[in-house]
């Protein structure tokens, strides 16, 4: 989907879960960028208590919630549905949420697909649009904001550190 070269430095896809009741972070390998199926099927591979949250950002563009909750369908939240005009993995992420993007959509950067997300892990939804809507965040400072909020953000930033070496 998304080439290598469309891909950034700061490019990054963080898998968090539960584990004896206790917050875990680990880097995803850069490959599962290029593919929403691979980024959903290396969610499924982490077994957890409660399921996966997969954090996706992409440079200074967008970033990307995927929920996994057992083998049903994944809960989705892309920061900003304009990104799939030049992202493949946001295009992607819509045509899952079934939300085909229009012109009008295209004058306004709004979130799209499941803002309660995390919910029921700390987050409301109305906390979640906010940070998708605040211009000075960029999507790795506003995936640290969930982390701290949700509880994992030392061992977010910990996975973030590995990335970025």
């Amino acid at each position: 989907m998304a080439s290598p070269s469309q891909q950034d430095a700061d490019d990054f896809a963080i898998v968090a879960w539960r584990e004896d009741g206790r917050w875990e972070a680990s880097a995803l390998p850069p490959h599962v960028l290029d593919d929403l199926d691979m980024l959903l099927r290396a969610l499924r591979q982490q077994p957890a208590e409660g399921g996966t949250l997969g954090m996706v950002a992409m440079g200074d563009d967008f970033f990307l919630l995927a929920r996994v909750l057992g083998p049903g369908e994944p809960r989705l939240m892309l920061s900003d549905l304009t990104a799939a005009v030049d992202w493949p993995l946001a295009q992607a992420a819509l045509d899952m949420l079934d939300d085909p993007l229009d012109d009008d959509d295209l004058d306004d950067v709004v979130p799209a697909g499941d803002l309660g997300i995390v919910a029921d892990l700390g987050m409301e939804a109305m906390e979640l649009a906010a940070l998708c809507d605040d211009p000075e965040l960029f999507p790795d400072e506003a995936l640290e904001a969930i982390a701290g909020r949700l509880g994992f953000g030392p061992v977010f930033n910990q996975a973030l550190d590995a990335v970025m070496r």
